[in-house]
């Protein structure tokens, strides 16, 4: 059966989706489009700012650009440079980008668990009435050293509860932050159907700061779940596909 689920894959459309409905503005980190301005601007405003591709999946090509004393410094995978001025930042990064679209968004403080930085995936998915459900939450948790979480970058799928447990946040703050995450994935899932048709399964990358607040990184509109086979308990890997049938999501 061919998977029939509706593929997005600006992550600037999916943005400006959420930006134009206040309930969502909260819950994304400043985003621009990558220009001149713009990074100067988000230079002046934020310590961290990463420049991602518009375009792309599993952490590649993402730059993490830090402020420092000396003016700022790079850093994709392992590799980083410094700069004393904006203007040959902006230089390297143009090269860099070539002829793709890149974005610019505000780096987020990421929350640790057993001193490792971690983020969320909310799983949502359509059930055959065409009601969504948030079926699954798991983590990524970043290899010390790597710009991105994603587990092709070296990173770990944890289970949420897991994941949790090596913080300081309370089990009520987990428990009420589970539910939250829930609610959000369902009315992410209603609020990209009013943009466009199609859609039976998105996976939001869910930023939790080390204050404990909740920022959407991004929407997958076609998640990966393959990391979920490495776990011992394949429960929520199997609960994914059995909702996945009717739209052609396989293994």
């Amino acid at each position: 059966m061919t998977y029939k689920s509706s593929i997005i894959s600006s992550k600037w459309k999916k943005t400006q989706w959420l930006l134009k409905d206040a309930y969502f503005r909260k819950y994304v980190p400043h985003t621009l489009p990558f220009n001149q301005k713009n990074l100067s601007a988000m230079l002046d405003d934020y310590s961290t700012v990463f420049f991602k591709p518009t375009i792309g999946s599993g952490g590649k090509n993402i730059i993490r650009i830090r402020k420092t004393a000396a003016g700022c410094l790079s850093q994709m995978n392992a590799a980083q440079t410094s700069y004393t001025s904006t203007a040959h930042l902006y230089r390297d990064l143009n090269r860099f980008a070539g002829s793709k679209s890149y974005l610019l968004q505000k780096g987020i403080r990421l929350a640790k668990s057993n001193g490792k930085p971690f983020d969320i995936r909310v799983m949502v998915q359509k059930t055959r009435q065409g009601d969504w459900v948030s079926t699954a939450l798991f983590t990524k948790i970043g290899k010390p050293g790597k710009v991105a979480t994603n587990y092709n970058q070296g990173g770990t799928v944890k289970t949420f509860s897991h994941t949790m447990s090596g913080t300081d946040f309370s089990t009520t703050f987990t428990r009420q932050l589970e539910s939250k995450l829930k609610k959000l994935g369902v009315a992410v899932g209603k609020n990209f159907d009013r943009h466009h048709k199609g859609f039976q399964e998105l996976g939001l990358d869910v930023a939790l700061d080390s204050k404990g607040k909740v920022w959407i990184l991004e929407v997958n509109t076609r998640p990966q779940i393959y990391p979920l086979k490495a776990f011992k308990n394949k429960q929520l890997y199997y609960k994914i596909l059995s909702y996945g049938k009717h739209y052609g999501r396989t293994k």
